[in-house]
């Protein structure tokens, strides 16, 4: 069982300036319903060089949605609800390191979550559940990933820790150089609650950060225009489209069961008892916890 593996379905989330996938054959754009409420667009399904793939646009099509205002619940499972068995996401983010310069790629290993305005859990009251977010990214997923920079010879450095803000608002200096001092490498307002939400629905994780600009702790923040920004955006979302290309079919075939990836997040999670459990809760948990709830 240990070396059997399964087809993937690869789920790509595209953050800012991401809002398609080049070279996606057979494509259908797919209106997936989910019992949170509406997802940020409908799912775009295709074959990318013989790999299935499901992508869905962050921010919607022609970006309608803040990171405050994005239904991350929804999101995902809708994902789960296309069959999704894996997820890449693509993200913007400002630097917080001098060698993290625009245009560099970080392939995520950690989060700092300190949103405060999101739903961030699928289990609420009568029906309760913790997974765990110590090791929140699929080592799987990165390495292909890192191959596939390796092979494009992208700018890109593997392990980091993303630095998860509210928004819509860029930070303070006092709040970029506070999460300097706490060795974060990169900052951004989208993959919280994200990462969570994937754990809970079983789905292994990945991110790619894309440094945008440095964030304003830089003494060279303040001659940074949009315009530049808006280049360094368009040229990392023409790189992103190129490295999912490049990983996409390292990523065909996935192992049967992916415990480290988070397969099986929700095994020893559910705390509420079954005779106590709403059934209206767990209704709505059909899709994301209906392995271990009996749906």
């Amino acid at each position: 069982m240990a070396n059997e593996t399964r087809d993937a379905l690869l789920g790509v989330i595209g953050g800012s300036g991401v809002y398609q996938i080049d070279g996606l054959e057979n494509t259908r754009w797919e209106t997936v319903p989910s019992s949170f409420g509406e997802p940020s667009d409908q799912l775009l399904f295709g074959d990318l060089d013989g790999q299935s793939l499901v992508f869905l646009p962050r921010h919607g099509r022609g970006h309608r949605y803040s990171p405050t205002d994005i239904n991350y619940r929804a999101n995902i499972d809708a994902m789960k609800r296309a069959g999704v068995t894996d997820i890449i996401s693509v993200s913007a983010v400002g630097s917080l390191k001098h060698e993290y310069a625009p245009g560099h790629f970080v392939l995520i290993d950690q989060f700092i979550d300190r949103t405060f305005a999101r739903e961030k859990s699928f289990f609420s009251k009568g029906c309760v559940a913790h997974v765990s977010m110590a090791h929140p990214i699929s080592t799987r997923l990165v390495d292909a990933l890192d191959e596939a920079c390796k092979e494009l010879d992208l700018p890109h450095s593997r392990g980091g820790t993303y630095m998860t803000m509210e928004g819509p608002q860029f930070s303070t200096l006092a709040e970029s150089n506070l999460y300097r001092s706490w060795g974060c490498d990169v900052i951004g307002m989208t993959n919280m609650p994200e990462a969570k939400l994937a754990r809970e629905a079983e789905i292994p994780y990945a991110t790619v950060a894309m440094v945008t600009d440095y964030d304003c702790w830089h003494p060279d923040h303040d001659h940074v225009t949009v315009e530049v920004v808006v280049r360094v955006l368009l040229s990392n979302a023409d790189k992103a489209r190129a490295l999912i290309k490049a990983a996409a079919p390292k990523l065909r075939r996935r192992p049967m069961i992916d415990e480290q990836g988070g397969d099986r997040a929700l095994d020893h999670a559910m705390i509420t008892h079954a005779e106590a459990r709403d059934p209206e809760v767990v209704a709505r948990l059909d899709a994301i916890a209906g392995r271990v709830l009996g749906g």
